[in-house]
């Protein structure tokens, strides 16, 4: 997401050195956000689009900063109650001591991932709302639960999710292992019964000589399902896009609108404020202003985890990573790219209390790093240009079930 911005127009010509001078390590310090009085509404005119030559002299400035490693790139421009994390590749995903990795764990966990045969009906496997061929989730605004009837939020890309936490739209899981369950067990999702998972499975013998294999027991619990579908999915990473080729050093295989997006995304735009780190999220919860308090759509988010009145309308930040190929957006699936993107521009929606909500202890509050940014056609197409970069080569994965 976009949720802050410095509000100057930045030109070439301002950044690039005089003729015969060093490059300067980071462009100069810009006006920010910040500065502007608080407590006016605002819409800012769309920035003044750079000309052709312009253009072309600012990319090859960014060429100039952006061909050292990332911890030498300009500064990240974020609000001063972030500490961002810069961008980069991707760590070794972590296991948890109580269900540590293994090749034969993993591939258990892969079976019964594509396996219908543990939701209630039998129709539904965890891969129904996470394809890999549509990039770990389902290209739904919402996806279809138990008998069909439509749930309530979009389903979660899975890329990297051995990385993410908390989990959930709303943060309720801790763990990928708590996250498996609670899918598992919903009633409106898969819907299934732990005992009548127990019992199908033994029923298989390719499943029991599998299981016996991994936890060295011939009896299959519903705990050991879980652990094997989570160290599936601690296995499902990236690191393949033409971004991860850039960090890797390839600093030609972004156009110049890529380069150009990446630098908006750091600086101008504030996307880092949410958005950072090698997943390109914060990890944190925030209200964009999209929870239709009150109207159709309603969705609360994190107040329905936990009761708290300042959780009204906070969802948690998804990775960026592969966001081109996961389509629609946001928490209900209603927004296309580049809708989010012009939402994001114009600050996102503000809730306005009214008489009837004068005392609402649960009325909603945006955050507070959203802010509008006054960036130009261009600028978008130059962050949606960035977010491509990020997309990961399409698979297809499609393992025989045990019969």
């Amino acid at each position: 997401m976009i949720p802050w911005v410095l509000v100057v127009a930045v030109t070439a010509a301002a950044l690039a050195p005089a003729r015969g001078a060093e490059p300067e390590s980071n462009p100069p310090p810009l006006v920010g956000a910040s500065d502007i009085p608080q407590g006016k509404a605002m819409r800012l005119a769309a920035r003044p689009r750079l000309t052709d030559r312009q253009r072309a002299e600012w990319a090859a400035r960014l060429r100039e900063l952006y061909a050292e490693a990332p911890d030498r790139w300009p500064q990240a421009v974020v609000d001063s109650s972030v500490q961002a994390v810069e961008l980069g590749p991707l760590p070794d995903v972590p296991h948890p001591a109580g269900n540590p990795s293994s090749k034969q764990k993993a591939e258990l966990g892969k079976l019964l991932f594509f396996d219908p045969r543990l939701s209630g009906s039998g129709q539904i496997a965890c891969a129904t709302c996470h394809d890999p061929e549509l990039g770990w989730a389902d290209g739904r605004s919402t996806s279809f639960g138990h008998a069909r009837q439509p749930l309530r939020r979009n389903a979660s890309a899975l890329l990297n999710v051995g990385l993410a936490t908390p989990l959930f739209w709303d943060g309720r899981a801790a763990s990928l292992e708590e996250q498996v369950m609670a899918v598992l067990t919903n009633p409106a999702e898969m819907r299934g019964e732990p005992a009548d998972m127990e019992r199908t499975l033994a029923a298989v013998p390719e499943y029991r000589e599998r299981f016996r294999d991994v936890f060295g027991d011939d009896v299959i619990t519903f705990d050991e399902v879980a652990k094997a579908l989570a160290a599936f999915e601690r296995t499902i990473v990236g690191g393949r896009s033409r971004f991860d080729a850039f960090l890797k050093g390839d600093r030609e295989v972004l156009s110049d609108s890529a380069l150009i997006g990446l630098h908006l995304f750091r600086t101008e735009a504030g996307c880092m404020n949410c958005h950072h780190g090698p997943t390109l999220s914060d990890g944190r919860l925030h209200d964009l202003g999209l929870s239709y308090y009150g109207r159709r759509y309603e969705d609360l988010g994190r107040y329905h985890v936990t009761d708290q009145a300042g959780d009204v309308g906070r969802f948690r930040t998804p990775s960026l990573r592969n966001v081109t190929a996961t389509k629609p957006y946001m928490h209900n699936g209603l927004f296309p790219l580049a809708g989010v993107l012009s939402m994001y521009n114009a600050g996102m929606p503000t809730l306005r209390r009214g008489s009837a909500h004068a005392d609402d202890p649960l009325f909603p509050t945006k955050s507070p790093l959203l802010k509008p940014l006054g960036l130009n056609r261009q600028d978008l197409e130059d962050l949606e240009a960035f977010l491509t970069t990020l997309e990961e080569p399409a698979l297809r994965i499609r393992p025989d079930v045990p019969e």
